[in-house]
């Protein structure tokens, strides 16, 4: 009636309801496929703002309707820059194709200079790995003080980002 455009943001449930981390993105693909169902093309949001729940259901989900139905990802915690540079290529690999990022750019040491290192490894100009290298040296010689060790950074703490 008001024909305003909206984006859908769907959280993973808070709480255990008895889902495997597996089988978590197909219950969430369930609920958001059945919340717009019924939709137009008007009513329908202009984009999802999802968690990522692993590679089979980004692909999922970012193949249903890929001409009306744009993915994108949130960033969650902050976790390590490896988790970052990891889910930013994993979503974007497998269908996102916009990134909303707040905690994970904003609580950065140097946030330019890790949209940056994003953009080349969602282009596919750096590897995972290599990016946080990068940013860790810049942030040396910028004498800027990195929260946690190039060792620790280069982990992958998000058990999703694992799959």
């Amino acid at each position: 009636k008001y024909k305003f455009n909206h984006f859908l943001e769907v959280f993973n449930p808070p709480i255990n309801i008895g889902i495997k981390i597996k089988e978590m993105g197909n219950y969430v693909n369930d609920c958001i496929i059945k919340a717009i169902a019924g939709q137009t093309k008007e009513e329908r949001p202009l984009f999802l703002k999802i968690a990522y729940n692993g590679p089979k259901a980004m692909e999922d989900l970012a193949s249903y309707d890929p001409e009306n139905l744009i993915v994108g990802i949130l960033g969650g915690s902050k976790g390590t820059t490896r988790d970052c540079f990891e889910l930013i290529k994993k979503s974007s690999e497998y269908g996102a194709k916009v990134a909303l990022f707040g905690r994970k750019i904003n609580l950065s040491e140097d946030p330019i200079m890790l949209v940056k290192l994003m953009r080349g490894v969602v282009e596919r100009d750096l590897k995972t790995v290599e990016a946080v290298k990068i940013y860790h040296n810049h942030l040396s010689k910028k004498k800027l003080v990195a929260d946690r060790s190039l060792n620790k950074d280069l982990e992958i703490t998000d058990p999703i980002l694992k799959l």
